[in-house]
């Protein structure tokens, strides 16, 4: 089967978009002969930052000499950047292969791809896997492994609140999900919900390690990476990779970020630069996009509204009434291609979704 014919079964699968439930991904996974527990996972959850964590934590271990599976969404460059093993993509012949044989299975497109993960990382004798969670952690496609060498949750707050619960402890609820019995739990500084983590773990009889706060998200993620290297016996030695669309500096004066929820928003703030910043901005309508720009509109001279190629978007005329709150020019462009054709700017910030962030990246390169 050709990789382009592959793509349009993953669009068909992506069709069925969320269901509730582990017993299709446990299915597919018995047929498989269950490699989610035949290798090392490292099981990683958290609302921001899980993926940050995940990519300089695979980063790190690999730098040590050791074979490293990473499976991290949403993609940005391309599909397969979701499934790699020491930083290589899965290739697409390969990819191909996996998809043919399993996607007549009755399953969501997350949870084919989640399974095909634990099965090329099985297949291919990694030393370690790090798998990030999709969405939450007790039902997410990925919470399969019966006993994890380490679990991980970074930093928590409220997002996805229509499948996660209400408020910020309901949502902790869900990340201690991935906290397995007898295996230690590396905790990101969560002071809201430190309560519900430590419980769990004393009912799972899980050893809790606390990352100490360092002041700042970046700090805190790396200090994430390496206490959990140390609760590995590894040697502290960090390794950061250039992570797509995470403050992703495309040149000195273009930044593209997807992150698109508060938190998100205030470790973008700390990071805006002193300067006039025109920035184009497309979300997904089931976020707190007015909280969001609340923080980042303000830091903005001038704001360019756009509508990526989701469904779940907002509209870009929507957007643009809930940015005119924050700021004084706000223009509408609705395809996000021409949204960043920006002539005249001195900073120019691309921000608020992952899927704005897949659409125009390749324009701005």
């Amino acid at each position: 089967m050709k990789y382009s014919d592959v793509l349009e079964i993953i669009i068909k699968k992506q069709s069925l978009g969320i269901k509730p439930g582990l017993e299709r991904i446990y299915k597919l996974l018995g047929e498989m002969s269950n490699p989610q527990d035949k290798i090392n996972v490292i099981h990683i959850a958290g609302t921001n930052g899980k993926g940050t964590v995940a990519s300089i934590l695979a980063k790190s271990i690999e730098s040590q000499g050791y074979k490293v599976g990473l499976f991290t969404s949403p993609w940005v460059i391309d599909y397969r950047e979701q499934i790699q093993i020491n930083s290589d993509y899965i290739p697409e012949d390969i990819f191909s292969e996996y998809v043919e044989k399993y996607s007549s299975f009755d399953t969501t497109e997350f949870e084919l791809i989640t399974a095909i993960a634990y099965k090329y990382f099985f297949d291919n004798r990694v030393d370690y896997a790090v798998i990030e969670c999709g969405m939450g952690g007790e039902n997410d496609s990925t919470n399969v492994v019966s006993k994890p060498e380490l679990t991980v949750i970074a930093s928590v707050s409220l997002d996805h609140t229509n499948f996660l619960g209400k408020t910020i402890d309901d949502i902790a609820v869900q990340k201690a999900g991935i906290i397995k019995r007898n295996t230690p739990l590396v905790l990101y500084p969560n002071p809201k919900t430190y309560a519900v983590f430590e419980n769990k773990c004393r009912k799972t009889s899980s050893t809790l390690i606390n990352v100490p706060d360092k002041g700042n998200y970046y700090k805190n993620n790396i200090e994430t990476v390496k206490t959990s290297l140390s609760a590995l016996g590894l040697k502290n030695k960090i390794v950061v990779p250039l992570l797509p669309a995470r403050q992703e500096y495309i040149s000195q004066n273009i930044m593209l970020d997807g992150a698109h929820n508060p938190d998100g928003a205030l470790a973008l703030e700390s990071s805006l630069p002193n300067k006039n910043i025109t920035a184009v901005i497309g979300m997904m309508q089931d976020k707190d996009i007015r909280t969001y720009l609340k923080i980042i509109a303000p830091h903005c001279k001038k704001i360019i509204t756009t509508t990526p190629s989701n469904h779940r978007s907002i509209s870009a005329d929507k957007l643009r009434e809930i940015a005119s709150c924050y700021c004084s020019d706000v223009t509408v462009v609705d395809n996000p291609h021409d949204a960043v054709k920006v002539s005249d700017y001195d900073f120019l910030l691309i921000c608020g979704s992952f899927y704005l962030a897949r659409d125009v990246r390749k324009d701005l390169l």
